[in-house]
């Protein structure tokens, strides 16, 4: 057991070692600030192992007109490379069964692949598909896989308070030139480094979407999450909301949960 003083030097490192990081994003130049933001928002949610998540997606149109689907999602963090992720589809009907696998990476292209019931096959997603719509939504392909720090380079813009609490405004613009956007520019608190907005910009540098993340909540490891998020579509006035519920994490998930077998596995 440690005693009372190594666990204030202890505590005194850690003060001193963020006063360090703080202190770099101040004086750094745009470039290496925007990057310090961005390698705090990863960090802050290193460690979650995996997570089991219920989810309604629900979509509308320019007249208001609505769609609801509902489906499970899993994923599982990987060392040294992206997160895995397990969509699978519960409603209504026609999607029901319809699964989507998806390996994200840090440096090289995402693996994605969709099985279709109704076709009966798996189908794998192109990179150069990444823009398309994901399940007819106004999240493309490349918005639902883990945003990993080395797809994009960086710049500081400004503070802004965010989620009511002190914060960063950034922009990231894509590595890969396959992507259907030109920049996004980021909002995040920073406190407990929570996105609070994203706003994604098309392949003309037009606003084409806006991303909102609301009702957070921390669970028992320590880490937040967003139970609503709202993607609108500036362009053409259609959105989608994403409402999570029964978020659970530490569960008996495996790689074997997210190899291609897994897509046959949950007809």
């Amino acid at each position: 057991m440690k005693s009372n003083s190594s666990k204030t030097i202890t505590a005194l490192l850690f003060i001193m070692l963020q006063s360090s990081f703080a202190l770099s994003a101040q004086t750094g130049s745009p470039q290496q600030k925007g990057l310090w933001v961005a390698e705090q928002i990863d960090r802050a949610d290193e460690g979650f192992v995996n997570q089991v998540s219920k989810a309604i997606m629900t979509l509308r149109n320019k007249q208001g007109q609505q769609s609801i689907r509902s489906m499970t999602i899993k994923s599982l963090e990987v060392d040294g490379d992206g997160d895995k992720s397990l969509t699978i589809f519960s409603s209504p009907r026609d999607v029901k069964g319809t699964a989507f696998l998806s390996f994200t990476h840090a440096l090289e292209p995402d693996d994605q692949w969709l099985f279709l019931p109704a076709l009966k096959r798996v189908k794998r997603i192109s990179s150069n598909n990444k823009s398309g719509p994901f399940m007819g939504s106004e999240f493309a392909y490349e918005d639902i896989s883990s945003q990993e720090v080395e797809k994009y380079t960086y710049s500081y813009l400004r503070e802004e308070e965010v989620l009511g609490a002190k914060g960063y405004v950034i922009e990231r613009v894509p590595v890969d030139k396959k992507s259907g956007y030109t920049k996004q520019v980021v909002w995040v608190d920073g406190t407990h480094w929570r996105l609070g907005k994203i706003e994604f910009y098309d392949r003309k540098n037009e606003k084409l979407k806006t991303l909102t993340f609301e009702d957070y909540m921390q669970y028992s490891n320590k880490k937040w999450r967003s139970r609503r998020m709202e993607m609108m579509n500036h362009q053409t006035g259609k959105s989608t909301q994403l409402t999570w519920s029964d978020i659970k994490f530490g569960q008996d998930l495996t790689v074997r949960d997210f190899d291609q077998n897994a897509l046959k596995r949950v007809r």
